[in-house]
C-alpha cells in the first residue's frame, strides 16, 4: 500500500535568503518542521529530500536568457542595469549569493513532491519552501526568482499529461501562475486574496477569465480587506467545490501561503488559525473525490513568522496524514521554550488563537455582503452552465 504523505525538507531550504531585514524568512520551515517533530507526527518515513532543478527543467517555464542572469547575479557578475530589467537587485527581490542555486533547490523540492505522486508512491506531497507564486517567465517579482509551482505544472502537463486545479489562498494574487496557464485549457487556477486596491500586485479581478482556449478557466475571489473567517470560508468553500466539480481535475496543486492571519505584517485580513485547518480539510476532500487523492501543497506568503506560519502550516500535514487531533491544545512546552530565546513577539501558547484575538470590525456585514457578491458574479457562468 502506498504512503499517505511525504514531507520535503531540506535545511538548505535557508540559504533562500535575501538579508536580515528582508520580510521573506524561511526560518518559518524550520520553525513548523521543529514544531511537527516535538509532537512526533514526523519522522523518517515520512520524509524526502529535494533534489536540485536542472536548468532544463527550469527552462520548461522560465526564459533560458533570466536564468543565465540568475547565475551570474548570483556571483556577482551582472551589471544593475541587467539585474533591473530582469526584476533582480530590487527592494522588494535584492541580489544574494548563490540565488540561482537556492531558488533552483526549492523548484527540485517541487519537482521531487511532483515525481512522488504522480508515479504512485505517495498520495499527497508538501514542500514548504515552495510557493513562489509571483515569479514570470523572464522576471522577478514580490519576492519570488523562479517559480516552482508554475515549473512543476508545466512538468505534470508534458510528463504526465494530467489536467491541474491550482488553488492559491495566498492573501497576494497568485498572479504568476495565474499568467502562465492564461491560454489553456490543461491547467485552471483559483486564487481567493485581499483585494489588489491596495495590496501588491494590484490584480486578480473577477474579470481576469482567461484567453483563447484558456477562458472560462481562471477564477479571482478579489476580497475585501477586514475579510474574516466566515466569509473567508464560504467564498474558499463553494468555490473549490463547484470549480473542481466542473473542470473535474485529475491533478490539485494548492499553495498556501499564510499571509492573510490577522496578524500579518504585510496584509489586512482578518483570519484566524482556525481558517487553517479548513483550508487543507477541503483540498484534501476535493483530491480524493476528484483526482484519486493526487495533491501537491507548497508553502508561499507568511510574514508573522513566529506566531502564525508554524501552526497554519503544521495544519497542512496534520491533515494529510489524518492526525488534525494532534493541533488542538497547548503547543508543546519544548517547543515554546526553544524558540522563545530567540523570537521577537510572545508565541502563543495554543493551536488556537484567543476568542478576543482583535475587535469587532465595524464594517462586517457590509462586507460580507460584498464579497459573496463577488462570489456569484464569479461563478455565474459555470451556474449557468448547469442549468
Amino acid at each position: 500500500m502506498k504512503s499517505e504523505a511525504v514531507f520535503i525538507y531540506s535545511n538548505q531550504f535557508q540559504n533562500y535568503k535575501f538579508h536580515d531585514e528582508h520580510p521573506f524568512n524561511q526560518l518559518r520551515v524550520e520553525l513548523t518542521y521543529s514544531l511537527l517533530k516535538q509532537i512526533g507526527v514526523l519522522d523518517t518515513k515520512h520524509m524526502a529530500a529535494p533534489r536540485m532543478a536542472t536548468v532544463e527543467e527550469i527552462a520548461l517555464f522560465h526564459d533560458p536568457k533570466y536564468i543565465e542572469a540568475l547565475q551570474l547575479a548570483g556571483k556577482g557578475e551582472l551589471s544593475k542595469e541587467k539585474a533591473l530589467h530582469f526584476g533582480i537587485g530590487t527592494e522588494d527581490t535584492p541580489i544574494f549569493p548563490n540565488m540561482h542555486e537556492a531558488s533552483a533547490l526549492i523548484v527540485g523540492a517541487t519537482l521531487k513532491a511532483v515525481e512522488l505522486v504522480m508515479d504512485g508512491k505517495v498520495n499527497h506531497a508538501l514542500n514548504l519552501g515552495g510557493g513562489l507564486h509571483h515569479g514570470f517567465r523572464g522576471k522577478a517579482s514580490g519576492f519570488c526568482i523562479y517559480n516552482d509551482s508554475a515549473v512543476a505544472i508545466q512538468y505534470i502537463l508534458k510528463k504526465y499529461k494530467k489536467r491541474v486545479l491550482y488553488v492559491d489562498t495566498d492573501a497576494h494574487h497568485g498572479d504568476g501562475v495565474q499568467w502562465a496557464f492564461y491560454d489553456t485549457n490543461e491547467v485552471c487556477t483559483l486564487s481567493i486574496h485581499e483585494t489588489g486596491r491596495y495590496l501588491f500586485p494590484g490584480t486578480g479581478n473577477v474579470n481576469e477569465r482567461g484567453s483563447g482556449k484558456g477562458y472560462g478557466y481562471s477564477f479571482n475571489i478579489p476580497v475585501d480587506a477586514f475579510t474574516e473567517d466566515e466569509s473567508f470560508l464560504e467564498m474558499y468553500e463553494t468555490s473549490m467545490r463547484e470549480i473542481a466539480a466542473y473542470f473535474k481535475p485529475e491533478v490539485i496543486v494548492t499553495q498556501n501561503g499564510a499571509d492573510a492571519h490577522y496578524y500579518d505584517p504585510l496584509t489586512h485580513l482578518s483570519l484566524t488559525s482556525d481558517m487553517y485547518r479548513h483550508i487543507p480539510r477541503i483540498a484534501h476532500e476535493i483530491a480524493h473525490q476528484y483526482a484519486e487523492g493526487r495533491w501537491i501543497a507548497v508553502g508561499g506568503g507568511g510574514y508573522d513568522i513566529w506566531r502564525v506560519v508554524p501552526r497554519a502550516w503544521a495544519f497542512l500535514w496534520l491533515e494529510m496524514i489524518g492526525m488534525q487531533d494532534a493541533g488542538i491544545g497547548k503547543l508543546p512546552q519544548a517547543w515554546l521554550e526553544k524558540w522563545h530565546a530567540i523570537a521577537p513577539v510572545t508565541l502563543p501558547a495554543t493551536w488556537e488563537d484567543p476568542a478576543d484575538l482583535y475587535s469587532p470590525i465595524p464594517r462586517k456585514e457590509e462586507i460580507t455582503e460584498k464579497n459573496h457578491q463577488t462570489l456569484t458574479k464569479l461563478l455565474q457562468p459555470l451556474r449557468q452552465h448547469h442549468i
